[in-house]
């Protein structure tokens, strides 16, 4: 007999048809597509946070406009000073004309006279007889609602005071405009010689630091023969680089050399070396012509006859000058070795003094780059300065050569009217906006730290599994809190048996037809998924408790066996068996029964009323170790048992996390259904039920997204009218 838990569920086919659908999921997005989803993401976070937006925006308009209708009125006037002549006036001089390379005459530094305007040694005396009037009216207070500018690229000054009283803005700004006309007249060329007297006070200190920082430069370039970092630097630079390509030269001859000695020492190099030399190769030769000889001659006369041992003394007189031209051509070669050797280990270390050298050299550099940098820094500030100085005692002592015109009230101090603060209209203006961008930044960050899904497509991009199907929110069930089945002990006779019958108090109207397709998809890719065997038994979890596992267990169940599957729906919860929140059934017998007990099936088996091959089986009472008996050979036995006699097997088991109980039953089925709920599945639990699974290799057929709200994207003329499943 076979196993069940010996049948991989993770079937070729059925493999095959995982990895197409996720093919298809995980297609690239183009560009227009990827913008898209950033702004259906984008209004889907205002859409589900628009309570705290709204909330932040009238928060903030309600502060900005209880601010704004509780400030006092400020009004503010003004006047306006011509303080150049429209024209040139050409009865004077123009003595600019010749040193000015544009030929123009030079214009007001309004700047400045803005700054002297402002000074508080004008706007003390001005201050000082206000105070005739206004006992309050100091140098300080006048300053700071005093506002003087130019009009934009015109020979005007306007001058703004601004006040939460009319009649002193008016006082005021007589005041000021009496007292700037008669500064034009009568302070304005005093102004002026004292400046050219500060001016000229300040030249010879600033040419003789100028020209001590040109010596010092000077003697600095003379001491250390340097004339610009740059340069210096990248000398050193190429001078390193010819080094170092000269050594690494040096130091491969130098290795090929060594190598060649260590060579020579060997054997076999030292009878190369000989066979090199012509005058031992000559005694060579002479000694095998003798060694011939004697050879012959002992085949004519005996040993110890006068030519034979004519012949041997000749062989040994060669023998010592055979091994004599040997070990001097030996140590000749050995000796050129040597010499050779020693010769490129002096080169290398020289070249290695002048590397050094330059590291010290180079070590040196940033501090006379940074002194001579210092010393030019020093020189172009005071440069600078002296060049400042000199034009503007030119430009001072062209002004006090000309005229000076007084200036012209082209426009009077008038009793303001209007006010001009607080600006209703603008206020709550960048109140809305300032509270829009407040609100929406927090439902952004809210939504940073909400730890939920909240779209399909996030949930299926990080989960990386098929989508079976999306459960839209159906607001009958979350409404509906009694469960659509009870039980009910039977009338007859004297029996304990108690039968499945609907609830009366349940709302029999079946929940919407997109509610009703939507298990009709999961049970259509369920089957779709394996080509060469069909899904029989598969587990419905989810990772925390609340994502509504039991309900999408219960109704596709109920949907597979309208659509003529035999169905068994089985409460593999034996820890919580009364939290059914679909079906009340009775636990009286149940799963723990027919596991520990000498129960039969038959006595567990529920039918469910006015659904043909729709059964289902309670948990049963609450044993004392439920993995114990989910673990036994029993449970596998009746699981076997249970795939042969139904179309499918559906187990609804506890949560993923912290719990064993589908880790035990998965193996044995076909694969695992995972339910995760929208706005609710917590991210973290759902990566780390993800993480077991891939731990524990079982089988995951997909997921159902449970509780997607918004319109199924199906066109109404394909709608099928709800029908009821009774």
């Amino acid at each position: 007999m076979e196993k069940p838990y010996s049948r991989l569920s993770n079937s070729e086919g059925n493999s095959q048809s995982v990895e197409k659908l996720l093919h298809y999921q995980s297609l690239p997005l183009t560009s227009e597509q990827s913008d898209d989803k950033d702004s259906d993401e984008f209004f889907g976070i205002l859409r589900r946070r628009g309570i705290i937006i709204a909330g932040v925006v009238t928060t903030m308009m309600l502060a900005v406009a209880s601010l704004t209708l509780s400030q006092k009125p400020d009004y503010e006037g003004n006047f306006r000073l011509l303080v150049e002549p429209v024209t040139n006036d050409e009865s004077v001089p123009d003595v600019a004309s010749n040193n000015n390379p544009n030929n123009q005459k030079p214009t007001l530094d309004y700047e400045t006279q803005i700054q002297v305007l402002k000074s508080p040694e004008l706007l003390a005396e001005v201050a000082k007889e206000l105070q005739t009037s206004y006992s309050g009216m100091t140098r300080d207070f006048l300053a700071k609602s005093l506002r003087i500018t130019r009009v934009a690229e015109t020979k005007v000054i306007d001058v703004r005071y601004q006040s939460n009283n009319p009649e002193k803005i008016k006082t005021v700004l007589d005041k000021l405009a009496n007292y700037y006309l008669k500064y034009s007249l009568e302070k304005q060329q005093t102004k002026l010689r004292q400046g050219k007297q500060f001016v000229d006070e300040q030249l010879p200190p600033l040419r003789k630091r100028v020209e001590g920082l040109q010596k010092e430069l000077q003697d600095f370039r003379r001491a250390y023969q340097f004339t610009n970092p740059d340069t210096q630097r990248e000398d050193i630079a190429i001078e390193t680089r010819l080094l170092n390509e000269q050594r690494l030269k040096i130091d491969q001859q130098l290795s090929l050399v060594r190598a060649n000695f260590l060579n020579m020492q060997k054997r076999q190099t030292a009878n190369a070396i000989l066979n090199e030399s012509l005058t031992y190769q000559d005694l060579v030769k002479q000694v095998r012509q003798l060694d011939a000889q004697i050879a012959q001659e002992l085949t004519r006369f005996q040993e110890g006859s006068p030519a034979v041992e004519n012949l041997r003394e000749r062989r040994e007189k060669l023998l010592p000058l055979l091994q004599q031209e040997a070990q001097t051509t030996y140590n000749t070669k050995l000796t050129r070795a040597t010499a050779e050797v020693q010769n490129l280990e002096a080169q290398s270390r020289d070249l290695l003094q002048k590397q050094e050298k330059l590291v010290q050299k180079e070590k040196q550099l940033p501090l006379l780059a940074r002194k001579y940098a210092e010393i030019q820094q020093e020189l172009n500030i005071a440069t600078d300065s002296l060049n400042r100085f000199l034009s503007t005692r030119e430009t001072l002592q062209i002004k006090t050569a000309q005229s000076e015109l007084p200036w012209q009230l082209i426009q009077a101090p008038e009793l303001p009217k209007k006010p001009v603060s607080p600006n209703i209209e603008r206020n709550l203006l960048l109140g809305l906006f300032g509270s829009l961008f407040l609100g929406i930044s927090a439902a952004l960050l809210i939504e940073k730290l909400d730890n939920t899904y909240h779209r399909v497509e996030t949930l299926q991009e990080k989960l990386k599994l098929p989508l079976l199907g999306n459960i839209p929110f159906e607001k009958l069930l979350q409404k509906n809190q009694a469960p659509i089945f009870k039980t009910e002990q039977a009338v007859d006779s004297d029996s304990t048996e108690e039968n499945l019958i609907p609830n009366e108090n349940y709302n029999n109207k079946y929940p919407s037809e997109a509610f009703l397709e939507a298990f009709r998809v999961i049970n259509t890719n369920l089957q779709l998924l394996s080509s060469d065997q069909p899904i029989r038994s598969i587990v419905v979890t989810s990772a925390l408790p609340g994502d509504g596992k039991s309900t999408v267990a219960f109704h596709l169940a109920r949907v597979a066996a309208a659509m003529g599957q035999k169905v068994l729906l089985v409460n593999a919860d034996m820890r919580r068996p009364d939290k059914q929140s679909v079906v009340s059934l009775n636990n009286v017998w149940g799963l723990s029964s027919l596991i520990s007990r000498s129960v039969k099936l038959e006595q567990v088996i529920q039918q469910v009323p006015g659904i043909n091959d729709f059964s289902m089986i309670a948990a049963g009472p609450v044993p004392p170790d439920a993995t114990k008996l989910l673990s036994s050979e029993k449970m596998r036995l009746l699981m076997a048992d249970l795939r042969k006699q139904f179309d499918l097997v559906i187990y609804d088991t506890p949560p993923l996390i912290g719990l064993a109980d589908t880790n035990l039953i998965a193996p044995h089925t076909d694969g695992i259904l995972l339910v995760a709920k929208i706005d609710q599945t917590d991210r973290s639990a759902l990566k780390q039920a993800m993480e077991s699974l891939k731990v524990s290799r079982i089988n995951v057929l997909g997921f159902a997204a449970n509780g997607t709200k918004g319109k199924m994207p199906v066109h109404e003329s394909y709608r099928q009218k709800a029908v009821a499943v009774s």
